[in-house]
C-alpha cells in the first residue's frame, strides 16, 4: 500500500508491534496487522532483545549479528549451556481504524550454541537450539520450524503466537 514504517520507539516487543499496526490501520482504513520479534540472551541482560535486527548492522547481515553475540558472551566467560540460555520472542498485533487492539506474544525458549550449524540462514537461527531439540532451528525445514499442528509442533515463536492469535478468534465465533 505504499505506507511508511513508522520509527520503533517502544522498549517491548509489544509495544513496537502496537506501533506498527496502529499507524499502518490509522493510514490506511483497515484492520492491520504487524509483528516485532528477536532473540533474547540472559547472559547479555536481555540483549540483543528488541534491538536483534540493528546488531546484525546496516546490511543486516546476521552472520556479523551472530558473531557480536558471540563475542560478547565469551566476554562474559559464558561457555556452558546454563550460560548460554536464550528465547526469542514475537508479538502480534491487529489493530482497527476505531482503535481496538489484540496482541498475542509467543515464546522459544533455548540455548546458543557455537558455531552456527544448518543451511537456513534466517537471523540467528543457526545458532538456537531450542530446549528439548537436537537440532538448531538453522537446520529445521520451514515445516518443522513453524507448521501447526497435524503438520508441525509449532516450535518458534511466530507459530506459538499465531496459535494465540488462532485460539483468540476461533473463541469468538
Amino acid at each position: 500500500m505504499g505506507l511508511s514504517e513508522p520509527e520503533e520507539t517502544g522498549t517491548t516487543f509489544r509495544a513496537n508491534a502496537r506501533l506498527k499496526a496502529e499507524a499502518a490501520a490509522k493510514a490506511s482504513g483497515l484492520p492491520a496487522f504487524a509483528d516485532d520479534s528477536g532473540i533474547v540472551v540472559d547472559a547479555l541482560d536481555g540483549a540483543p532483545g528488541i534491538h536483534s535486527a540493528r546488531w546484525a548492522g546496516p546490511q543486516r547481515d546476521f552472520r556479523y549479528g551472530m558473531e557480536k553475540i558471540e563475542e560478547h558472551l565469551q566476554a562474559r566467560g559464558a561457555t556452558t549451556p546454563e550460560q548460554r540460555k536464550a528465547h526469542f520472542i514475537s508479538a502480534f498485533c491487529v489493530a482497527w481504524p476505531d482503535g481496538h487492539i489484540e496482541e498475542f506474544e509467543g515464546r522459544v525458549d533455548g540455548v546458543l550454541i557455537w558455531p552456527p550449524r544448518g543451511p537456513k540462514v534466517f537471523g540467528y537461527d543457526q545458532m538456537f537450539l531450542p530446549d528439548g531439540q537436537t537440532r538448531t532451528f538453522g537446520e529445521m525445514s520451514g515445516e518443522e520450524k513453524h507448521g501447526l499442528p497435524p503438520f508441525g509442533e509449532g516450535l518458534s515463536h511466530r507459530a506459538r503466537a499465531f496459535l494465540e492469535l488462532a485460539e483468540a478468534c476461533l473463541e469468538r465465533r
